[in-house]
C-alpha cells in the first residue's frame, strides 16, 4: 500500500545514498546531539542544535543533506573502531594503494546551542586522495545551505536560522545543489583537520583543531570509569560512553539518537526516540550505581527529581533532555529508513506509567546507598511514595506501552522501590512505605501469581512477560520465594529461543515472527539467573545477549535472530545500561566465572 506523500517521499529519496543495514552503522555524540557515521564516511544522521531539533543531515531516512568523507577510490574495504572508553571513532579504509583513516569526534565539553564536530584524516599508508562533500539542511532539509562565501580559507553560511562554518577546506568549490566539494591531498603519514561548527548564534574566534580534540580527549576520560572490576570492562566502559553520550548537561538521557528506525519491516512499529524516558533514565542510573557512585548517577538523579517535583502524580513518562513536554507526532514527508516511515514527536508522553514511580524509588534508593541523594532528591522520593500510595490499583500502560490494564510488572516494580527506600531513607515515613509495598506485593500475589507458582503478565492476562524478571531480580520477592525460579522457568520455556529472550507472545506467532529478541529481557534474564545463584547461567545469558551488536559495538532495541540484524532505534540506552549493570555485579560476585570474550 502506498502511504501519503509517497512520490514526494520518492523524490526525495532519489538523490540520497541508499542506507546501510543498521548495525553497520557508528554513533559519534556530545551529550547535547549525536551523528550517525555510515561506512561511506557520510553523516547520515545529525539533529541542531539539540536531540530533538531539526536534522541537518538527514540521509538515514531519506532526506537531503550531507557532510562526507572517503577516499576518492570507491574501491575499498571501510571498517573502524573506537578508542577505548570514548565515543571518539576512527573509521578506516582499505584501499588499492593504501590505508586512509578518519578520526570523528562532536567537540566535548559541548555548548548546548552550538555543534562542532571534528574529523582529523589520515594517511596511514602511501598517499592519500579524499573527497569531501558538505551540504547543511537544517529543519529536517528545509532549509538549503544560504550566502555560502569564504574568506581566509574558511567557509561561512546559513541554513535556515542556523549559522555555518566550516575550516580546513579552503580549497572547496561551490556546487550546484549550493553544498561544498573539496579534495584533500596527502603524503603518506600526513594529517588534515576539518572542522564544522553550527550554532544558533553568529560564529566569532576560529576554533584551533588541537584544543578541541585535546579537550574532548580530556573530557572522555574524566567521564569513564575504568571498569576493570567488572565482568567484561571493554564492553562495559562502552556501554558507560554510551549512556554518556546520550546524557545532555541538563540530565537528561535521550532512549537512543534516532527516530523512525523500524522493529519490524512494514509493520508500523516505528517511533521517535530522541527524548528522555524516566524510566530510561531509572535503568542508566541504577546501572550506574552498581558500579560506584559516578557522575551519571547525580545526573540522573537529578533530572527525575526535577521532573517528579514539578509533576508529582501527573509525572510524564517521557520529556525533551530539557525538561519539556514531547511534540505531538507528525510526519516528515521523506521516503523513510527501508521498511520504516518518517515520524517526529511521541504519543508516550500522555500516557500513565505507574512502574516509572516504582523505578525512580530503587534511584533515589541506590543514590542514598552512595551518600549522594541531597534534600531536593529526597523529597522528590517522597513525592514518588505518595504516588505509588495514590495510584497502585489504577490501570496503567506499563513498561512496554500498551493499553491500560493491571500489568504485574507495574506493581512489582513498586515494591522494589518501596522498599529499598525504607531501608537507604530513614524517616517517619519509612515504616509506612515498608507496609506499603507489603499491601501491594499482597493484592498483586492475590490477583497476578498463578497457581503453579509463576506471575502472569497482568490481572486479565496469564501468559508470561520477560519484563517481570528485572523486578524480580531485584527483591520483589526474596531470593529464596518459589515464583522467582518457576517465574523465570516459565520465560525460558516459552519466551526465549538459541539463547536469545523475547518479550511476550504476540497471539499464536511463532517467537522471531512478530518482532525482534527484545536485548533488554536477556540482560534482565541474566541478573534473574543470578539472583537465584545460577553464575554459570547468568554469564552464558549475559554473553549470549552481548554478542548481538554490530562491529561498532552499538545495541538497537531489538535483535532479528535469524538475520542476525539490529531492529529499531539506534543506539538504545537502555540496553546498554543493562549490560553495564550486568557487568557490575557480575564483576562483584566472587563465585561468578570468568565471562568468555572481552
Amino acid at each position: 500500500m502506498t502511504r501519503p506523500g509517497a512520490t514526494d517521499d520518492a523524490a526525495t529519496a532519489a538523490g540520497a545514498d541508499s542506507p546501510w543495514v543498521l548495525r553497520d552503522y557508528a554513533l559519534i555524540a556530545d551529550g547535547e546531539r549525536g551523528a550517525l557515521i555510515d561506512p561511506r564516511g557520510g553523516i547520515a544522521w545529525l539533529c541542531a542544535p539539540a536531540w530533538h531539533d531539526g536534522a541537518v543531515f538527514n540521509g538515514l531516512v531519506g532526506g537531503p543533506g550531507r557532510f562526507r568523507v572517503r577516499p576518492a577510490d570507491r574501491w575499498n574495504v571501510w571498517g573502524g573502531y573506537y578508542e577505548d572508553g570514548t565515543l571518539i571513532r576512527v573509521s578506516r579504509w582499505v584501499t588499492a594503494d593504501g590505508i586512509i583513516s578518519c578520526r570523528e569526534a562532536l567537540a566535548a565539553p559541548a555548548e548546548t546551542g552550538s555543534v562542532v564536530l571534528l574529523r582529523q584524516i589520515r594517511a596511514v599508508r602511501g598517499a592519500a586522495l579524499v573527497d569531501m562533500d558538505l551540504d547543511v539542511r537544517a529543519e529536517y532539509g528545509q532549509r538549503s545551505m544560504t550566502q555560502v562565501r569564504q574568506k581566509g580559507g574558511t567557509w561561512r553560511a546559513r541554513s535556515g536560522s542556523l549559522f555555518v562554518r566550516l575550516s580546513g577546506a579552503g580549497n572547496a568549490r561551490p556546487v550546484q545543489d549550493g553544498g561544498l566539494h573539496a579534495q584533500v591531498h596527502l603524503p603518506e603519514g600526513g594529517t588534515h583537520d576539518l572542522v564544522l561548527e553550527i550554532s544558533t548564534k553568529p560564529l566569532s574566534a576560529r576554533l584551533d583543531p588541537r584544543s578541541l580534540w585535546r579537550a574532548t580527549e580530556q573530557w572522555w576520560k574524566r567521564a569513564v570509569p575504568d571498569c576493570t572490576d567488572t565482568a567484561a570492562p571493554r564492553d562495559a566502559r562502552m556501554a558507560y560512553a554510551v549512556l554518556n553520550g546520550l546524557t545532555s548537561a541538563a540530565g537528561g538521557m535521550v532512549a537512543a539518537a534516532t527516530t523512525s528506525l523500524p522493529e519490524r519491516a512494514e509493520s508500523g512499529r516505528d517511533y521517535d526516540y530522541r527524548y528522555a524516558w524516566i524510566r530510561d533514565q531509572c535503568y542508566a542510573g541504577i546501572a550506574v550505581a552498581a558500579h560506584g557512585p559516578h557522575p551519571l548517577l547525580e545526573r540522573a538523579v537529578g533530572f527525575v527529581a526535577d521532573r517528579i517535583l514539578e509533576d508529582g502524580t501527573a509525572l510524564r513518562p517521557a520529556y525533551t533532555v530539557d525538561g519539556g513536554p514531547l511534540p505531538p507526532e507528525r510526519g516528515l514527508r521523506f521516503v523513510g529508513y527501508p521498511g520504516g516511515s518518517d515520524l517526529r514527536g511521541n504519543h508516550a508522553g500522555r500516557q500513565f506509567q505507574l512502574d516509572v514511580f516504582g523505578e525512580a524509588l530503587q534511584l533515589f534508593a541506590a543514590a542514598a546507598r552512595h551518600g549522594v541523594l541531597d534534600a531536593r532528591a529526597a523529597e522528590a522520593a517522597t513525592v514518588a511514595a505518595q504516588a505509588v500510595a495514590d495510584r497502585w490499583m489504577r490501570p496503567d500502560a506499563g513498561l512496554w506501552e500498551l493499553e491500560d490494564r493491571w500489568w504485574t510488572h507495574s506493581r512489582l516494580c513498586c515494591v522494589v522501590g518501596l522498599r529499598d527506600l525504607s531501608r537507604e531513607l530513614r524517616t517517619p515515613a519509612s515504616a509506612g512505605w515498608s507496609r506499603l509495598a507489603d499491601r501491594v506485593l499482597d493484592a498483586t500475589r492475590s490477583r497476578c501469581l498463578r497457581p503453579d507458582g509463576h506471575w502472569q503478565r497482568a490481572g486479565n492476562d496469564t501468559g508470561p512477560d520477560a519484563a517481570l524478571l528485572l523486578p524480580l531480580a531485584r527483591g520483589a520477592v526474596p531470593r529464596t520465594d518459589p515464583s522467582l525460579a518457576v517465574t523465570r522457568s516459565q520465560v525460558v520455556h516459552r519466551l526465549a529461543e538459541d539463547g536469545y529472550v523475547y518479550r511476550f507472545r504476540h497471539g499464536d506467532k511463532p517467537l522471531g515472527e512478530a518482532e525482534g529478541a527484545f536485548l533488554l529481557c536477556g540482560f534482565t534474564m541474566a541478573l534473574a539467573a543470578h539472583a537465584e545463584g545460577l553464575h554459570t547461567e547468568a554469564v552464558r545469558w549475559f554473553d549470549r545477549t552481548r554478542s548481538a551488536c554490530g562491529p561498532a559495538g552499538l545495541f538497537a532495541e531489538e535483535y532479528d535472530v535469524a538475520q542476525r540484524q539490529l531492529r529499531g532505534n539506534l543506539p538504545q540506552g537502555f540496553v546498554h545500561a543493562l549490560l553495564l549493570e550486568c557487568s557490575a555485579r557480575f564483576g562483584r560476585a566472587a563465585e561468578a566465572p570468568p565471562s568468555i570474550g572481552w
